[in-house]
């Protein structure tokens, strides 16, 4: 009888799908191409959101903002060196004080970034608007994602997913500034100095419209608050210290002695 080949078929069969195992993720991951940022004022750019952020959050631990650094979402992606590293990042209701060299999405339980900003140039605005937009939106499924150009103080764009899984076009409030749902900030424009250089920088700014500080205009400003309570108390001393003095005096124009027990 020839009834026992098709037998033995079946059990190699299953005997292969028993012993096949999913193939493990790469772990020889590229964390540094050596590519710098496309300006020193994209640096200090992409530095004072994510500086600015931690100090409006500096009690919070369930939250990892990064910059510049890459995210790993899948295997094919790894073998092909096809870097994705966003100049700012958000992931909340995660472990803030875990060190990690990028972020690579299958360590962290399959979670994307909630927020990323691109410091566009004009050589990158294209790719920024374009490739990036349709990779966070149809395989990051990032809630809020924003554009702008620290050279250009009209470049600021954004996009919030909708309910369909698409990026609607965000629209700006009187100021220009934007809503960021997740972080629950505006972001928006602010022209001063940041380490030395001049510029029109993107901020966030609180729900009440205040500017979220850095971690050193938030201590100058608790040193000026401190500073400005020293100098009110001074004058208080000062002015109580004039009225004994004047009631002093008066006190001798009457023939009194002020200092008589």
């Amino acid at each position: 009888m020839t009834v026992s080949k098709p037998n033995l078929e079946i059990t190699s069969q299953t005997d292969d799908i028993v012993d096949w195992e999913p193939p493990m993720p790469p772990t020889d991951l590229i964390f540094d191409d050596g590519e710098p940022l496309e300006s020193n004022r994209h640096r200090i750019a992409m530095n004072v959101l994510i500086r600015s952020l931690q100090q409006a959050w500096a009690d919070r631990n369930d939250f990892y903002t990064g910059g510049n650094m890459f995210i790993y979402y899948s295997s094919t992606q790894a073998r092909n060196n096809d870097f994705r590293g966003p100049d700012f990042f958000a992931v909340l209701n995660v472990d803030g004080t875990t060190s990690r060299q990028g972020w690579v999405v299958w360590e962290e339980n399959g979670r994307y970034p909630d927020v990323i900003v691109e410091l566009m140039s004009p050589s990158t605005a294209r790719v920024d608007k374009v490739t990036k937009k349709e990779i966070y939106q149809q395989i990051f499924r990032t809630p809020d994602y924003f554009v702008y150009d620290p050279f250009d103080r009209n470049s600021l764009q954004g996009w919030h997913l909708d309910a369909n899984q698409n990026y609607q076009p965000l629209t700006s409030n009187e100021r220009g500034w934007l809503w960021c749902q997740r972080l629950n900030l505006w972001l928006g424009t602010w022209e001063g100095t940041v380490d030395r250089e001049t510029a029109i920088w993107l901020r966030f700014y609180d729900s009440d419209g205040n500017l979220v500080p850095l971690p050193e205009e938030a201590a100058q400003a608790q040193a000026d608050a401190a500073q400005a309570q020293a100098d009110a108390a001074q004058a208080q001393a000062d002015a109580a210290q004039a009225q004994a003095e004047r009631l002093a005096a008066r006190l001798r124009e009457l023939g009194e002695n002020p200092d008589a027990e």
